[in-house]
């Protein structure tokens, strides 16, 4: 074991670019490969990058940089790597560039500047594979690419058309990580309402089930792992109607991240996104009546190509007739290659970033007021981690990173996976602050 080469790894980006830094990370470790620890302990270094907006790309140039200066051997990968041309400008030292979800690249080039042990160690690597989550959560990509064509957006010039995984394919990941433990699965993809679109929803197998590649029938038969089952990035298709019955008995968790991006029908227009925000307000009210415990994420851009005082007032107007409960925004970046930058009026970056600074104001009171009305409720929480305060956990309403807490000061006798049933007592305009029940 001491004689096997070792490669550091450095993971940027959405839970996407982590899912496929998981895969990468379990081909090494099934060929005998160690995971260093540090450069200095690394024979190569592999980066896998982000290249979404203008800030992630600086940082995925500068992480490059880093990893040649400390180690010299550096494999490229990601969606960064999709502009190997840039990459390579940057870093002309760089080993090999590949883009993103190409983990058979990846460990072409590793073998290239890194031949792997003689004898592969493949019971080193557990069935799950080897995760970058903590234990009792993990993150499900059903499918890669995406087929829509945002103006703002070069996903699709990154990472393809939309492909979807087989359904048994998906299904045996996620009974591998239930059995290791995982409590909590984490539904991911570019486009997740779209999966089975591009196979035509064609009926794929599991324990030799027919179960149709749809997002549906997917989720119903997670539902039947016994862990929580959460949902994200999905694109509010009418299909998207279908789940909620499934949130409302408690098959899956009653959470939904959709991206609206504006509430403007001339900017949605514009961003090449459904213009119909009228109709989605009605669908969020539809979505209540359902499922009341329904917890609604959503992200916003401010300050888009020939967006006016007026339209950004719209999109303010909209967060206070939708009393979202989540909402994550950012000020409109140029990306290279997007349709976007050909637009006029760009407003100046100062104005998009006042915008943005404008709206989560705006919703961090509606954010305080909506959880200020869950103090004295009970509810069930998922343990993430316990430190020398207490208990931080996480509400079905809460997914892990980008949504708030439920704190439990002073009670330790929990660790990571539990689950805990609390009452709040407090809260602020992200997190909740709880007791444990008497009865638990």
């Amino acid at each position: 074991m001491s004689d096997s080469p070792s490669v550091g790894f450095v993971s940027l980006g959405c839970p996407k670019a982590a899912s496929d830094a998981e895969l990468t990370l379990t081909c090494l470790r099934a060929e005998g490969y160690r995971i260093a620890p540090s450069y200095a302990a690394a024979d190569l270094v592999i980066v896998n990058t982000c290249g979404f907006i203008d800030a992630a790309v600086t940082e995925s140039l500068e992480a490059i940089g880093e990893a040649l200066a400390e180690n010299g051997k550096v494999i490229v990968t990601g969606c960064l790597g999709a502009r190997a041309r840039l990459v390579r400008t940057a870093h002309p030292k760089v080993l090999a560039v590949t883009g993103p979800h190409a983990t058979e690249e990846v460990m072409r080039a590793v073998h290239r500047h890194l031949p792997p042990p003689h004898d592969p160690f493949a019971h080193l690597v557990p069935p799950q594979g080897v995760r970058l989550t903590p234990d009792h959560f993990a993150y499900l990509k059903i499918s890669e690419g995406c087929n829509h064509a945002c103006a703002f957006c070069v996903i699709p010039q990154l990472r393809g058309p939309l492909v979807s995984r087989p359904v048994g394919e998906v299904l045996e990941e996620a009974e591998r990580l239930v059995n290791a433990g995982v409590k909590e699965l984490l539904v991911i993809s570019q486009d997740t309402s779209a999966y089975g679109v591009d196979a035509k929803y064609r009926t794929g197998f599991w324990g030799g089930r027919p179960i149709k590649t749809r997002l549906k029938e997917l989720c119903a038969t997670l539902s039947g792992f016994g862990v929580w089952v959460r949902l994200h990035y999905v694109y509010p298709y009418p299909a998207v109607d279908d789940l909620i019955p499934l949130m409302a008995e408690s098959k899956i968790l009653p959470y939904l991240d959709v991206p609206f991006q504006h509430a403007s029908h001339r900017i949605l227009t514009a961003m090449r996104r459904p213009a119909a925000a009228e109709n989605m307000l009605k669908r969020i009210e539809d979505w209540r009546k359902s499922c009341p415990e329904i917890t609604l994420r959503s992200t916003f851009i401010t300050g888009f190509p020939g967006e006016t005082e007026v339209e950004f007032q719209e999109l303010l107007d909209f967060l206070q007739v939708a009393q979202l409960d989540r909402v994550g925004a950012f000020a409109y970046s140029p990306v290279e290659g997007a349709p976007a930058n050909a637009l006029p009026g760009l407003p100046p970056e100062d104005e998009r970033e006042d915008r943005c600074r404008r709206l989560m104001e705006a919703q961090t009171d509606i954010s305080a007021e909506k959880l200020a009305r869950k103090i004295g409720a009970e509810m069930t929480v998922l343990v993430d981690a316990v430190d020398e305060e207490g208990v931080m956990a996480r509400s079905k309403g809460d997914a892990p990173e980008v949504d708030g807490l439920v704190c439990v000061d002073d009670f330790f006798a929990a660790e990571p996976g539990d689950f805990l049933q609390v009452r709040i007592v407090d809260a602020d305009a992200h997190d909740l602050y709880a007791e444990i029940c008497e009865s638990a």
